[in-house]
């Protein structure tokens, strides 16, 4: 068989729906002109879900749509959905939605004779055909059956409904109420559905989460997890957990830690863009400061910084990073740092990984921090907290963001081990301790990790000053590494020892030009002595070369005047002379 006739996957027809994540989990949203139930408790968003399924696909994807409302009037939807910015009316007008309201009152139902559907079918038909709606939704399905008690026929006409919404080719929602220990009140829709999505809105430990499952899918893979969604201004925000995986791309780039001295210790360059990073310790070591040098030197760069605070309010972090000389209000202004702050027990930890996940896809941040994360305890288990930050961080390892996360550890626990368990799946990890010596507390920094670069093994003080966060290189004495008093102590002692030192060198030194004069001075002395006695011995020279040249000149003289001429050779100088024969 050639590659040209093999024939191609079968791929089911999907209608997105628009709601954020969900799309996602279902691989392209619902199945396209066949009926989907959407299932749940009362309170839970199924009537929502099914009216956003509309709007957004009026909205986005030009598909007019019909809402069969059994139990709330138009007027009562439209106030209900207008939280959600849903415009019913210039929908309506545009006739790119019909609102049909049946109202059934169960009390006033009576079974007489065959029961059958025919009327709705005829009703439906007529809505469909008015603006050639391509969606439907029916809200809810049990009022239709409320006082019919023959199960067979009941399953039959819902059967028959299901059929002929598909020969209709309409992608439908119908909606129906949970049942006890089933899916629905009657336990049959679920059978006859291509489609079963379940909403839960669950209360652990006084927290309300709201979870959705895809329960079954017919001809098509889907995601089977439970996941959180959130009801809010923007309508439905699903968290599709399972579709996250570990092939997200890496970048080489790196981005400062805002302390130039740290970015140092990082091969001198900072962190890894798109990495995560964890600052652990005790109270007091500094983390928030570390946290707000970081988005200030990512907003200086012009970057998006998103921080999320789980103790402190905007305000109160704004002034205290003013005291060591960090401005992060007017970044806030600017438009560059967006604060989230709430407390942990406000939502589940579910609810909290929706919201995050919201805020991040609305604000498109580089840098995000969240600063504790160690609250995350307080609303469940620490494996529950882990799981949870471990999907957020791949989350946001996918989009590129650079995170750091803040971690509180108990004084009691080993430094090394976070309480929320979940340095191994950081990226990079320092460690912020206070040692206790000669009664006071100093900070000190080390870099547990760091993958991908090399850093410094050592351990380094760091002061917190009103001019900011300054790292002091590292100093040994000969019990270990000293800070603090200690450090000024031994850094006075040593540089006593230094002084003594070098006055003893400058004495010696003295001592050494003294003697080097008294030796220089006796040797002009002896050399002005040589000089007397060579001029003395001189002067001696001089003065018998003069007498020879005077006695020389008076034996001259006396020869002339005896007229008597010396012979040749005649030593004048010895006397001796001879008189002529």
């Amino acid at each position: 068989m050639t590659e040209e006739t093999i024939p191609h996957q079968f791929s089911l027809p999907k209608a997105p729906t628009g709601i954020v994540g969900f799309d996602e989990i279902t691989q392209g949203g619902l199945p396209k002109g066949r009926p989907t139930l959407v299932c749940g408790s009362a309170g839970s968003g199924k009537t929502l879900f099914g009216m956003e399924f509309l709007v957004r696909g009026i909205t986005e994807f030009d598909e007019p749509g019909v809402f069969v409302a059994f139990e709330e009037s138009p007027h009562e939807l439209e106030q209900n959905v207008a939280s959600l910015g849903f415009q019913f009316h210039d929908l309506v007008e545009n006739k790119k939605l019909v609102i049909d309201y049946i109202h059934i009152e169960r009390a006033e139902a009576e079974q007489t004779g065959d029961y059958d559907l025919d009327g709705l079918f005829i009703r439906l038909d007529y809505a469909i055909q008015k603006i050639n709606a391509k969606r439907i939704v029916l809200d809810t399905i049990e009022i239709l059956f409320g006082a019919l008690d023959d199960s067979y026929i009941l399953r039959g006409e819902l059967q028959r409904l299901f059929h002929w919404l598909k020969e209709k080719g309409i992608t439908a929602v119908i909606t129906g109420e949970r049942g006890e220990g089933l899916l629905t009140r009657y336990g049959i829709e679920e059978y006859v559905s291509d489609c079963v999505i379940l909403l839960d809105n669950r209360v652990e430990n006084q927290i309300s989460t709201r979870r959705l499952r895809v329960v079954k899918y017919r001809g098509s893979a889907h995601g089977s997890n439970e996941y959180p969604f959130l009801i809010d201004e923007d309508g439905f925000t699903v968290m599709p957990i399972t579709s996250i995986g570990l092939d997200y791309e890496v970048s080489d780039e790196r981005v400062s830690t805002g302390i130039q001295d740290l970015d140092v210790m990082l091969s001198r360059k900072g962190y890894f863009r798109g990495t995560t990073v964890l600052i652990s310790g005790t109270a007091g070591t500094g983390k928030s400061s570390f946290a707000a040098r970081f988005v200030d030197a990512a907003c200086q760069r012009g970057e998006r910084c998103l921080y999320f605070a789980f103790e402190e309010g905007p305000e109160q972090i704004i002034r205290n990073m003013r005291s060591i000389n960090i401005n992060l209000d007017v970044w806030r202004k600017a438009k560059l740092l967006r604060f989230q702050s709430a407390r942990p027990t406000i939502y589940s930890l579910e609810m909290h990984l929706a919201m995050m996940y919201k805020y991040i896809e609305d604000f498109n941040p580089q840098i995000v921090v969240l600063d504790p994360v160690t609250n995350f305890d307080t609303i469940g288990s620490v494996n529950d907290a882990r799981v949870m930050l471990t999907r957020l961080t791949n989350f946001l390892r996918r989009r590129g963001i650079t995170a750091l996360l803040t971690s509180l550890t108990n004084t009691n626990a080993s430094l090394e081990q976070t309480d929320t368990q979940i340095s191994s799946v950081m990226d990079s990890w320092l460690l912020l301790r206070s040692i206790e010596t000669n009664g006071e507390r100093n900070r000190v920094l080390q870099i547990l990790k760091s993958r991908g670069m090399p850093h410094s093994n050592q351990t380094r003080e760091y002061r917190i000053t009103p001019e900011g966060i300054q790292l002091i290189g590292a100093y040994l004495g000969s019990s270990g590494v000293l800070t603090g008093s200690a450090r000024v102590a031994q850094e006075t002692q040593e540089r006593a020892a230094t002084l003594s030192r070098q006055r003893d060198i400058e004495r010696k030194q003295l001592q050494l030009n003294r003697k080097r004069v008294l030796v220089e001075a006796q040797i002009a002395a002896l050399q002005t002595e040589m000089q007397t006695e060579d001029e003395e011995m001189q002067l001696i020279l001089d003065q018998l070369s003069r007498e020879q040249q005077s006695i020389q000149q008076g034996i001259h003289e006396m020869a002339h005047m005896r007229q008597v001429e010396l012979p040749h050779g005649t030593d004048l100088a010895e006397g001796n002379s001879r008189d002529p024969q």
